[in-house]
């Protein structure tokens, strides 16, 4: 048989090239004949049984909106559903309800936009008997298997604007400037920022830090008259020897780990030790926030339209991913095995070392 009815949901917190996914999907699957559904809140609406039509209108002109028209949650796994009973939170695994409303719309195929724990979940649900296909999302580039995520990009040029702001008001007052940048466990977008906006310092999750070093350099910058300097650092580094700062934890989530706070930290310490004043800037939302990129719109909608030709040739249990400069499928299975990291011996870490970028540890030798 065909396949004819889609179910498509944006699982995950919301970026930028969402909306594009969606009209990516939903335009040539109507050229196609099918009928396309969508699953409102992500994974929860799958649960909760939220989801709707989507017509040519509704999804006509949105290419360059931020967020998802569709609603999206990072609190609606099916395997880990909580319930609020008043003095406790208990986890439950609703995923039965998430097949049976599978099964009741009577869909041939789902496909879940989403990062690492929406392919995870994806994976457990073909399990179940539900067909699959992901799009890979996530601002923090950390997906196994694909070159790029779309909303990287965008995240990328909104952290390396603020740089560029920041420069001025640091070079105007002659102080360290902080800004800590999303990516959890990954030092993406504090990289390709960093390198981006010029700064002088990144850290990141990949190459723990040590204080000494990460001194030395605003202090031999200040003492060679550059009376400046600009760190950026990811919400997930962490000193040498040290931990993660953790913001807060969240037993709803299937990651109750919240990040955030080392930039706070790496502000108070540098001002203490060096002398020299310093002021800390956290993007937080932002940069998850407003229109997507050019490229994140060019790249959303080649994963959308690729999904749908691989939903309609019925090879389920995939991703679409960028490989080089063309879009293939991979297997969820082996995308869920690894984060995606930076390999501190990558190109981009060389070529930031030889630009005068410090990593706060000068003792690394794989970038040698």
């Amino acid at each position: 048989m065909k396949v004819k009815r889609i179910g498509i949901l944006t699982g995950g917190g919301d970026c930028p090239g969402l909306n594009a996914v969606i009209r990516g999907v939903t335009k040539p699957a109507h050229e196609m004949g099918m009928t396309v559904f969508g699953i409102e809140d992500g994974f929860e609406g799958l649960v909760e049984g939220k989801m709707h039509e989507l017509t040519n209108r509704e999804v006509s002109g949105i290419i360059n909106l931020g967020g998802t028209i569709l609603g999206s949650s990072n609190k609606g796994d099916p395997f880990h559903w909580p319930i609020d009973k008043g003095d406790e939170v208990v986890i439950e695994d609703h995923s039965k309800l998430a097949l049976k409303n599978y099964k009741g719309w009577g869909l041939d195929c789902l496909i879940a936009i989403g990062g690492d724990g929406t392919m995870h979940i994806s994976e457990k649900l073909s399990k179940l008997g539900m067909n699959i296909v992901g799009v890979p999302k996530t601002i923090d580039n950390d997906l196994e298997g694909t070159d790029l995520t779309f909303g990287y990009d965008s995240a990328v040029f909104v952290a390396t604007e603020a740089i560029d702001r920041l420069h001025t008001t640091a070079s105007s007052h002659h102080r360290v400037m902080v800004i800590e940048v999303m990516g959890r466990y990954a030092g993406w977008i504090a990289l390709g920022a960093g390198i981006a906006g010029g700064a002088d310092v990144i850290l990141i999750p990949e190459i723990p830090f040590k204080w000494d070093d990460t001194y030395r350099k605003v202090i031999d910058r200040s003492t060679r008259g550059k009376r400046f300097s600009i760190i950026c650092v990811a919400e997930g580094a962490k000193p040498f020897g040290g931990k993660i700062v953790v913001k807060s934890r969240d037993k709803k989530r299937t990651d109750p780990i919240q990040l955030g706070g080392i930039g706070n930290l790496v502000g108070s310490k540098i001002q203490k030790n060096t002398g020299l004043e310093t002021r800390i800037t956290v993007l937080g939302h932002l940069q998850r926030g407003g229109s997507p990129t050019p490229f994140d719109r060019i790249l959303a909608t080649r994963f959308g339209t690729y999904a749908i030709e691989i939903a309609a040739k019925k090879k389920f249990g995939y991703m679409v991913a960028l490989k080089g400069n063309e879009i293939k499928a991979v297997r969820i299975r082996n995308v869920i095995k690894k984060q995606r990291l930076v390999p501190p011996d990558c190109q981009m870490i060389r070529s930031a070392v030889k630009v005068g970028i410090s990593f706060g540890n000068d003792g690394f030798t794989a970038w040698r």
